[in-house]
């Protein structure tokens, strides 16, 4: 009896060793077991994984999609302020060739009017020398032959010819008469007469001698006109 239980204990395995050898149960169909499979150490987890997992810290990068997007704001501001500059600077240009225009006008219309006020004052001048030119020459005029030697009438004749050397150097002028055909515009006619030497409508006889200043006319000649 004794050698038939050592018998016994000896064909039974140790309960560790029979734990150990029985096999594991078969997989169910297309579970081949991977997913249960421990991830090694160290291994990098899967794109999906980390889209889905990870969120982005505040104060982090911003997107791409947000940054183009400040990017063309601020590119559309410099262009706008751009725009406005020039159109500053076009509006100020312009303002300034106007008013340069308006004082060149000012400057012409200036130097016009004083040129007329001149002539004017000058006209008012002559007006009044002319007088003294009429009885200068009515004063030679009425000397006698045998007297024209006389050193105080040849000292009146150059008086008068330096008067008239001076009205000619500010261009004043007598007008033509005589023998000139009537033109109301330097004529003024204060009587008609009968002439055999000169035909009719032209000047036979000069009573006052008229003169002009700068082509313009300061007295007409008072004539006598053919009848």
């Amino acid at each position: 009896m004794a050698e038939q239980k050592e018998m016994e204990t000896m064909e039974q395995p140790e309960a560790g060793q029979a734990e150990e050898t029985q096999e594991a149960p078969p997989c169910p169909e297309g579970d081949t077991g991977e997913g249960n499979q421990a991830q090694p150490e160290g291994a990098e987890e899967s794109p999906e994984t980390e889209e889905a997992g990870e969120v982005p810290e505040e104060g982090g990068e911003e997107p791409a999609g947000e940054g183009q997007g400040e990017q063309k704001k601020s590119f559309f501001k410099k262009k706008d302020k751009k725009n406005k500059q020039e159109e500053k600077i076009a509006e100020l240009t312009d303002r300034v060739q106007r008013q340069m225009a308006e004082f060149d006008n000012f400057r012409k219309r200036t130097e016009k009017e004083k040129a007329q006020m001149f002539e004017v004052g000058a006209k008012s001048v002559l007006e009044k020398i002319l007088p003294v030119v009429d009885n200068f020459e009515r004063g030679l005029s009425a000397v006698p032959e045998e007297a024209k030697e006389d050193p105080f009438v040849q000292g009146m004749d150059k008086i008068y010819k330096q008067l008239m050397t001076e009205l000619e150097s500010l261009e004043v002028k007598p007008i033509e008469a005589v023998g000139a055909e009537f033109n109301p515009d330097f004529h003024n006619a204060v009587m008609q007469v009968e002439s055999e030497e000169y035909e009719s409508g032209f000047v036979a006889q000069e009573l006052l001698k008229g003169y002009t200043y700068r082509e313009s006319v300061v007295r007409h000649s008072m004539v006598a006109v053919v009848q």
